[in-house]
Parts: C-alpha cells; structure tokens; sequence
C-alpha cells in the first residue's frame, strides 16, 4: 500500500511539474521528453528516411517545396516573435524534401524537419494547396505534438505500473487492466488525443499560411480534393485520428476569415492561390 501511494504521488508530481506551454492556444502540455533529446533523434530519423528515399532536389516541384517552406517557416517565426516568443526556433532545423512516392502523404518531424511525397502534389493542385498542407505539418512541429505524445506514451506506461500495483499480479487482474489500459486506452485516449492535435494544426496551420501570403479559402478546397480522391471512403470519425473529411472542411470554412484577419496584423491583405 505504501508504495502504491508512492508511485501515485511521484506520477502527480511528475504530471505538474514536466509542462511546457503551447505558445499558439496558451495552454500547458504534457512535457515529459524534453527537446533536447527529442531533437537529435528527430534530426538523425530524418536523416535516415531520406537515405532510404529517392530525394527529388530539381525541378519546379522542389523549388516550390522549398519556397512554400521557408514562407510558412517565416510566417511562423514571425508570428512568434510577435506574441512574446521571439526564441522559440533556435534549435529548430528547417528543412523541406521531395520525396518521390505515390503515397498521398506528408510529414513534419520536431525541429522543422518536413517532408512531401510526390503523390500529394496532384490534390495539392496549386502552390496555395501546398501551403495549406505545409502549414498544416509546420503546425504540429511548432506545437510540439511528437513531443506530447511520446511524453503521453511514458505516462501511460508508468501509470501502468502503478495499476499493476494497485490490482496485484494474478492473471485475471492483468487481463482487467490490459483492457483499460491497452485496448480501452487506445480507443478512449490515445485516439482522441490525436484528433485533438489534428484540429489544432489544421487552425494553427490556415493562420500561418495566410500570414505567408497564401489564399486560406484554399485549405477547404483542398479537403474537398482530398475526400474526392479517397470517394468519401474512411474510418469512422470514433475511430479515426484524424477528424472526418466533412468536420474538417467545415472547420476551416469557418476558420478562413479570421486566418485572414490574423494575416492583416502583418500587413498581408491579398493572397495567393
């Protein structure tokens, strides 16, 4: 009993006192891994996928990749100098590669470190599509959301072995706490944690675009693209981690006008498709 409280008190003090602060929605995030070694190993899995991949380095749809990039990275340091966070990027990398691939897929690892796979472009469709997608993955490196989830994957691992305290060690016990915490975890926190960083990006990523100079009304069009691309088909929304196709364009219709004000702030009133 003694060391069960122990281990609780240690998971309380741990949990209040490994927070940072999401400098976009000012709320505190779970910090458990600090980016000092989030960083180096973010850079080195980079590094490696890029080894492993057929970098496209010529050509207008890398120049545009790396033109979008650094706009959206610009926009973002900008935006951050202005509210109070004029060091947040300096250990941050950027970097952005084409990637040739048929997946309809693009990445963003901590630090700045992006990637797009040449199967993306055609339902990007034009440089402001790109740059709702380029926000987008900017948003969840800038929000630190690899960071949340790995420190959310330490407490859940912890946490598991204070349950194992707390409900002994027979088998019946084991299997109980396998469903709560293995299976029903999955689905009831994980999953929603993630939905959650989605949304977020998503807002984050139609402000820094249209600071950037591009159209933000595109960002709805380019979901639009993207669930005809997929014939509507996916998960249900309960099970997804990514908010369903018809919430997110709702959402970013609803979102564009203010992105527009926020760009205004910065003196950007025409936008780019």
């Amino acid at each position: 009993m003694y060391k069960f409280k122990f281990y609780t008190s240690f998971l309380l003090m741990l949990f209040f006192f490994s927070c940072g602060q999401n400098p976009f929605t000012g709320k505190s995030t779970l910090a458990l891994v600090p980016n000092s070694q989030i960083l180096p190993m973010s850079f080195q899995q980079y590094n490696k996928v890029l080894e492993e991949s057929k970098v496209i380095k010529e050509g207008d749809q890398a120049q545009m990749i790396q033109r979008v990039g650094l706009k959206i990275a610009n926009a973002s340091e900008r935006w951050l100098a202005a509210n109070g966070y004029p060091n947040y990027t300096d250990n941050y990398k950027w970097e952005f590669s084409l990637i040739e691939g048929d997946q309809v897929n693009a990445w963003a690892m901590p630090g700045g470190k992006v990637a797009f796979y040449t199967g993306i472009l055609p339902i990007a469709k034009n440089e402001a599509g790109v740059a709702a997608i380029m926000g987008h993955e900017v948003a969840h490196a800038l929000a630190n959301h690899g960071q949340q989830r790995m420190s959310a994957g330490q407490l859940q691992q912890a946490a598991g072995a204070v349950g194992m305290l707390a409900i002994g060690d027979d088998q019946q016990s084991q299997e109980i706490f396998a469903t709560a915490y293995g299976i029903g975890s999955q689905v009831g926190v994980m999953l929603p944690f993630s939905r959650k960083h989605e949304t977020e990006a998503d807002k984050i990523g139609l402000n820094l675009m249209a600071i950037a100079g591009y159209d933000p009304d595109e960002a709805a069009e380019l979901w639009m693209r993207m669930k005809e691309n997929s014939d509507g088909a996916g998960p249900p929304p309960f099970l997804s981690t990514h908010p369903s196709n018809d919430e997110r364009i709702r959402n970013l219709q609803n979102w564009s006008s203010q992105a527009k004000k926020e760009a205004a702030k910065f003196g950007v009133n025409s936008f780019q498709n």
